[in-house]
């Protein structure tokens, strides 16, 4: 009785992470520095870390949208421009607001791979 409990919770949780995993895959591209980087020429930089953090160090060029206040902001972004967001080490934020830009009609929504954390270009 209690390995057939556990058989069924793991394969809950495996298909909850999948089906996560393709949701988000859908609502962003995910990619590296040099192609971020790139990107950044003709896309809008959102940093959705929190405000302290920002003021820290951030990626130079980016606009902080906190998470509190991430949907309320959007109307500050051009949905025919890609969207680049970040946060320290992509993290739990990042599925949230790729999937909140996504059900707001943007199309074009990249993500920085590793995050922040791992981010070579300039910063300010």
């Amino acid at each position: 009785m209690v390995w057939t409990l556990l058989v069924l919770v793991s394969i809950l949780v495996i298909a909850w992470s999948a089906w996560n995993y393709f949701r988000l895959k859908k609502a962003a591209t995910f990619v590296e520095n040099d192609e971020f980087s790139q990107l950044m020429r003709v896309g809008q930089l959102i940093d959705i870390r929190e405000p302290s953090r920002f003021r820290q160090k951030h990626i130079l060029g980016a606009r902080n949208f906190p998470m509190q206040q991430f949907e309320a902001s959007l109307g500050a972004l051009n949905k025919e421009k890609p969207v680049l967001i970040y946060d320290d080490n992509r993290g739990v934020l990042i599925p949230r607001a790729a999937k909140i830009l996504k059900k707001a009609g943007f199309e074009r929504v990249y993500v920085l791979e590793n995050g922040f954390d791992y981010w070579n270009g300039k910063v300010k």
